[in-house]
């Protein structure tokens, strides 16, 4: 018989997915991971016990971490996607036919092998394409030996309290520097502005004294329950501004079709935070 699946984002919050049924149960060498099939949400993944990405509502999240910040730079040609196991994030890069390069830096492959046999859709084939490469391993690591250097950097990562804790840190933001071309832009999620408030402040902290420009944007996100925030960063580059007419030039020339949730009207009301949220976090959403 399976266990409830219910989620615990806080001390004094929880919610849950009625009538779910757990597919398989992992222990790899990082993290436990399980499968359920929801009525609600179709096939999803936890690690550790926290929900990473459901069939049913994952291009909310995907095209909110990749598109306003992509679209941002007026000619992306490389992308490293940090963590991303479930390939969502490289289907939502591969839209823009300029991107030549995409770098899947997974550390654990019992997440891209999990996802692939019960998510087949979230990736869409994506690292079948040439331009993908998926690299098994320490993203740190693969950093630190690189020689390349990056258009867009994407966290696809579990939180800070869990094996990724080192990606989240002023040391690791100045490596990436390294990697990243002049104007660079590093797209992230910073959590629920309910439940990680001290979170999402240690975090724009930490972004803030390390590029010039930060920008924060949310969505609701079903799986989460709540409000996700993210957050795009660049010392060049400032996702507010453009305005709509030329997000939705650039969708044009990209030919960029088919999107669920993000499109260049809603780009600007993504980085408009509600004032439940501001009222939780009040000055750290200032830019």
């Amino acid at each position: 018989m399976n266990d409830p699946l219910i989620f615990h984002p806080a001390a004094d919050t929880l919610y849950g997915f009625p009538g779910a049924r757990r597919l398989e149960s992992v222990a790899s060498a990082w993290q436990r991971i399980e499968v359920w099939d929801t009525p609600q949400l179709g096939c999803l993944f936890t690690l550790d016990g926290r929900p990473m990405t459901s069939a049913g509502d994952e291009f909310v999240y995907h095209e909110c971490m990749v598109h306003p910040a992509a679209l941002t730079h007026p000619s992306p040609r490389a992308a490293l996607v940090l963590g991303g196991g479930d390939g969502g994030a490289a289907r939502q890069l591969l839209r823009h036919p300029g991107i030549a390069r995409i770098v899947v830096a997974e550390l654990d492959p019992d997440v891209v092998r999990l996802t692939g046999d019960y998510l087949p859709e979230v990736r869409g084939g994506a690292f079948d394409d040439p331009r993908v490469e998926l690299v098994i391993g320490d993203a740190a690591l693969f950093v630190a030996a690189t020689r390349e250097r990056f258009d867009l950097v994407v966290f696809d990562l579990t939180p800070p309290d869990s094996p990724a804790a080192g990606l989240y840190t002023r040391e690791f933001y100045a490596a990436l520097k390294r990697v990243t071309t002049d104007d660079a832009l590093v797209s992230l999620h910073l959590g629920s502005p309910y439940q990680h408030a001290a979170r999402i402040g240690a975090l724009l902290d930490g972004l803030r004294a390390s590029f010039a420009t930060v920008r924060t944007l949310g969505a609701f996100v079903p799986l989460y329950g709540s409000l996700w925030l993210m957050a795009v960063a660049s010392d060049r580059l400032d996702p507010l501004a453009p305005d709509a007419a030329t997000l939705a030039q650039r969708i044009a020339q990209r030919g960029i079709a088919g999107l669920r949730c993000y499109d260049a009207r809603v780009h600007a009301a993504l980085f408009a935070a509600p004032l439940t949220a501001r009222d939780k976090l009040g000055p750290l959403l200032e830019p």
